[in-house]
């Protein structure tokens, strides 16, 4: 099995602002954990963070969280969201003259911007 290394995961850093700072995590092993006004600083306390982080796992022999860089994704995933909205989503869809899937493939595309 391969050793898993702080260079294995994402790290985020954006603008935050209610804070009117950077924030860095790095999903799914660390949430927010620093921050900073410049985006660099943050991105480098950053890596040294998740680096620590992944030391102690390994030193303490427990299992780290599947690494986010590089992960393959397939494009498909099942999302419940009552009948109610489903009718809604699936009327809308054919007003656009648009397949459901298609149609929320375009607002999910149009709001994760």
């Amino acid at each position: 099995m391969k050793k898993i290394k702080a260079s294995d995961y994402i790290k985020v850093v954006e603008w935050s602002d209610e804070d009117c700072c950077f924030i860095g995590s790095a999903p799914p092993l660390i949430g927010p954990c620093c921050h900073g006004k410049k985006e660099a600083e943050v991105y480098r306390q950053l890596c040294r963070i998740v680096g620590e982080w992944v030391e102690l796992y390994n030193k303490e022999g427990k299992a780290l969280p599947e690494p986010s860089a590089g992960k393959k994704y397939s494009g498909k995933f099942i999302l419940r969201i009552g009948s109610e909205l489903h009718r809604l989503l699936a009327v809308r869809a054919m007003q656009e003259g648009d397949s459901l899937n298609n149609y929320c493939a375009k607002l999910l595309k149009s709001s994760a911007v």
